[in-house]
């Protein structure tokens, strides 16, 4: 299948399990600092939860808009939705955020689209951490530790797309 001149070179799914706290921060880091980098054209960026169904339709957490929004993210437009079918075939990489959510992605996933499966922090290899800690029931420490995480991916990430070094 050929893609247009017009459309993205990647487009990426980012996992967690209720889809209003890490999942849509990541996706929104990636997709605004690809846009500061002259990248935007390159790539697509969605979320989605593997529990999306609690939070159908919700903004991601105030928690997150709020230390998104510190840093010039704005996370206002991301609604919650839940892992789809669709998702294995629309997306190019769909990566989770914990060993969890890949469990059940592992679970969801067809056979000959788990390739396209991976960690969001395995695009900071150097890390020695390997799941983004979930921040829901903590403090607003958490949500900043979670935007730390996803900047580093991120730019981990934008670096494999531009270099195409992008697995699939």
């Amino acid at each position: 299948m050929s893609k247009s001149a017009t459309s993205p070179r990647y487009r990426i799914l980012f996992v967690c399990m209720g889809n209003i706290c890490r999942s849509p921060m990541a996706a929104v880091v990636t997709s605004t600092l690809a846009q500061r980098e002259g990248l935007g054209a390159l790539l697509e960026t969605d979320a989605a939860g593997t529990h999306g169904h609690y939070h159908a339709g919700e903004a991601p957490d105030p928690r997150a808009r709020k230390v998104g929004a510190k840093r010039g993210y704005d996370l206002s437009r991301m609604r919650a939705r839940r892992v789809i079918a669709a998702d294995f075939d629309r997306f190019d990489r769909i990566l989770a955020m914990d060993h969890e959510n890949m469990a059940n992605l592992l679970r969801l996933c067809p056979e000959e689209s788990r390739a396209k499966l991976g960690m969001f922090l395995d695009y900071v290899p150097d890390l020695g951490v390997s799941d983004v800690p979930d921040p829901y029931y903590g403090a607003e420490s958490g949500f900043e530790r979670v935007l730390d995480l996803c900047e580093l991916a991120a730019r981990g990430l934008l670096a494999a797309c531009e270099h195409g070094q992008l697995a699939r």
